[in-house]
């Protein structure tokens, strides 16, 4: 397994991550921690979670991913083995994150709760990676690529360098030892960079934002930023929820899958994506090659991805993911795909 720099922090993970958020919900304790003995097995250090997990988010089942990995870690003594990634809710509405309620936001008083929240549960003293998970200014729609800016959206938010200087007091408690960004813009990308070279705060050495074979957006204009700025892009979906498998083709819903069970995935029911995925399934069949690889290896192997963030329900799931590093990527494989990125352009942003 390659190991890569997170960033400019000196930390080396893994160039697959194990994405946790199915732990609490769809994975029992028993089976995340399985999951997890596996993919250290394999070489994989990198664990990836959030204060809001279990996904999709409730009161009932917040913080039960932490709580897993840190009964993991408890039992396994191996906190020294893996690096740990968790976020801070960024402004919203789920007011069962904070004691006081109401809305979430990334001001010095919720990120100091945030953080003392997320390391109890996890039973450590430290958290490698700590990412806002989602921007605190009024977005016109969520996520890392809204598809049209229309404007700055009335309402509140903290300023970055507020939340900096916040994150700045952690690292200097020992706390956490880097920090990044997710579901962030390349403005708002350049502007916490800029606010911390400004300030001699600590820069942001990730991003973790959606990114796939029917979503490239993030090549448009955060790609430069994050080879030319040294921060590494955590690919979130990078099989598209399940769609780059080909289970959910022509409108398929199969049993006890995340689409089927809890109905979030209107960003890949889009038109034009199913056309998508069908050229990308002829051309693995054509190749003789698992599509679900395919689809990993071509996000695995760009330039500015730190670490694939891979997630799992079931151990054949997470040995067919952690098996693409294996594929060998070829020009041809390289120039088919592009092909058919030149034709079906991005139809799920």
């Amino acid at each position: 397994m390659e190991h890569r720099s997170l960033g400019r922090t000196g930390i080396r993970v893994s160039a697959l991550c194990l994405g946790t958020m199915t732990f609490g919900q769809q994975n029992t304790e028993a089976e995340g921690h399985a999951q997890m003995d596996y993919a250290l097995s394999q070489g994989i250090n990198f664990l990836d979670t959030a204060e809001i997990y279990s996904i999709p988010p409730k009161a009932e089942t917040q913080g039960s991913t932490e709580r897993i990995i840190g009964s993991w870690l408890k039992a396994r003594k191996n906190r020294d083995k893996v690096v740990i990634a968790s976020k801070i809710a960024g402004r919203g509405t789920s007011g069962y994150l904070r004691r006081a309620g109401g809305t979430t936001c990334l001001n010095r008083a919720q990120i100091f709760e945030a953080i003392d929240g997320s390391l109890s549960r996890l039973g450590t003293d430290y958290i490698d990676l700590y990412q806002l998970h989602s921007p605190d200014r009024p977005m016109v729609s969520f996520g890392s690529n809204p598809t049209v800016y229309t404007g700055p959206v009335p309402g509140e938010t903290i300023p970055p360098e507020e939340t900096l200087a916040a994150l700045a007091e952690l690292v200097k408690l020992g706390k956490i030892r880097s920090i990044g960004l997710s579901n962030e813009t390349a403005w708002g990308t350049m502007s916490f960079l800029h606010h911390a070279t400004a300030s001699g705060l600590p820069r942001m050495a990730t991003i973790q934002n959606a990114y796939n074979l029917v979503n490239r957006t993030f090549e448009i204009g955060l790609a430069e930023i994050a080879m030319r700025e040294d921060v590494g892009l955590l690919p979130d979906s990078p099989l598209a929820q399940g769609f780059l498998t080909g289970k959910y083709l022509d409108g398929a819903r199969p049993p006890n899958t995340r689409t089927t069970l809890f109905d979030r995935a209107q960003r890949y029911e889009k038109p034009g994506v199913d056309t998508a995925i069908h050229a990308y399934v002829a051309l693995a069949r054509e190749l003789g090659i698992d599509l679900a690889q395919m689809a990993l290896q071509f996000v695995t192997t760009r330039p500015f991805v730190a670490s694939n963030i891979i997630g799992a329900t079931t151990l054949e799931q997470l040995k067919t993911d952690i098996s693409s590093v294996n594929l060998k990527w070829t020009d041809e494989i390289e120039a088919r795909i592009n092909t058919i990125h030149q034709l079906h352009q991005n139809p799920a942003p």
